[in-house]
């Protein structure tokens, strides 16, 4: 792993992407034994937080370059972008397409969107733990 230039020692970028795996085979698994129903609500939800993430970084990447020690920006925002990316990639194609309860490739595809989904949040936390260590700018 990368380290910041303000102190940072390894990132939890790594962490981020086990736990998205992890997540999305437990998700797949569920679905497919439909012990896990998802409906359009639930995907909508999932959609909008992962718009509002993906609205918010930019602005989260100037005030962490603007911070203390020469401007920390680390890795886990490649992991927001593509969790945020991912998650509302697959929530739209699970919003248009209707698969059944039980469907292999409806399983798979609800897998990918909760491993996105926690890669967004774990990367999210990861972020936070970089900022607070490194020092942040001024609003």
């Amino acid at each position: 792993m990368t380290n910041c230039n303000c102190n940072c020692k390894t990132d939890c970028t790594l962490l981020a992407v086990v736990a998205g795996i992890t997540i999305g085979i437990v998700g797949a698994i569920l679905k497919y034994t439909a012990i896990v129903n998802v409906t359009p609500a639930f995907l909508w939800v999932l959609f909008g937080i992962a718009v509002v993430y993906l609205g918010l970084t930019p602005i989260t990447t100037a005030i962490v370059r603007t911070g203390h020690g020469g401007g920390c920006l680390c890795p886990p925002l490649s992991g927001i972008l593509w969790g945020t990316l991912g998650t509302i990639l697959t929530s739209v194609l699970l919003l248009g397409i209707e698969f059944a309860a039980t469907s292999a490739v409806g399983a798979i595809i609800f897998g990918l969107l909760m491993g996105f989904f926690a890669l967004t949040v774990v990367s999210v936390a990861c972020l936070a733990k970089c900022v607070a260590r490194c020092g942040y700018g001024e609003l």
